[in-house]
């Protein structure tokens, strides 16, 4: 399949669901979290995570606290975990409309609402997975794709969730990498990175991308294909023909964003408006 002809098409590649939840409810708030495997020495370093501002408005925060400092999830946590697992920091539970997002510009980059025309944003549907991104990673828009001719969006990689569980914002889960797709959204590089907690019980199941079922990635990849569309934008296109990329190759997309992200803290890439400490 290339691509669903229209958006009640995608409804039925995404299944039916019984409506959004409350991204609010699923704040970790003013509590520890720990990164997510018992196997992980990380666990005795848990962090907090605690909310400025009334949510669902513009006034709110969601800061990272390490003890009594506040850090930046971005910079500060990991890109890995002791027990060599992937950090993701949650943004977006699955099954809400939120769109959340750890703010690049601001100082100690909290998690907040993204903000268009002066308007809070929200997906016009729930997104149906976990969404955050990796840690210590950025999609330099400096660098242009040597095959794509793309240059990355300026952000830290992007994670899509796909386990059991709803993750609560501003969590910080362990997750294993299955693959990664090359969105081009409005001529920049977007990449998509699949996987799955490692505590989930698909974790045991889903090694690699053949092992996720076409569905789930089909899903997903219509999803950030349409969403934009009812804002009248154009549909987002994907390029190495709209495939996932395999473990192997998505590994090395990681890397290649961890060593840019390197650049940038090292002072060797211009960080224009981003906030880096």
């Amino acid at each position: 399949m290339k691509f669903c002809s229209s958006p009640m098409m995608l409804v039925a590649v995404l299944g039916v669901y019984s409506g959004s939840v409350s991204a609010w409810s699923n704040v970790a708030l003013k509590r520890s979290f720990a990164m997510s495997s018992s196997r992980s020495i990380m666990e005795l370093n848990a962090f907090t995570s605690e909310q400025v501002g009334e949510s669902a408005t513009e006034s709110f925060r969601l800061n990272f606290k390490d003890g009594d400092n506040v850090i930046s999830p971005w910079h500060d946590i990991p890109l890995k975990s002791e027990s060599g697992a992937y950090n993701m920091v949650v943004e977006i539970p699955k099954m809400t409309k939120a769109k959340m997002e750890v703010a690049t510009k601001e100082e100690n980059n909290p998690i907040a609402q993204d903000i268009k025309k002066g308007n809070l944003r929200d997906y016009h549907g729930p997104i149906f997975w976990n969404y955050g991104c990796l840690p210590q990673t950025w999609e330099d828009p400096n660098a242009e794709h040597p095959e794509l001719k793309v240059f990355g969006d300026d952000d830290p990689i992007d994670v899509v969730e796909i386990g059991s569980a709803t993750l609560a914002m501003g969590s910080v889960k362990e997750v294993k990498p299955l693959g990664v797709i090359a969105m081009i959204d409005d001529g920049e590089l977007d990449w998509k990175v699949l996987a799955v907690a490692v505590d989930d019980p698909l974790a045991e199941e889903y090694n690699d991308i053949d092992d996720v079922p076409d569905a789930v990635k089909d899903g997903v990849r219509e999803w950030f294909r349409w969403y934009k569309t009812p804002d009248d934008k154009p549909l987002n296109g994907f390029g190495f023909d709209e495939k996932f990329l395999n473990k192997k190759e998505t590994i090395e997309v990681i890397d290649e964003t961890h060593e840019a992200w390197q650049k940038l803290k090292d002072g060797k890439t211009e960080a224009g408006k981003l906030w880096i400490n």
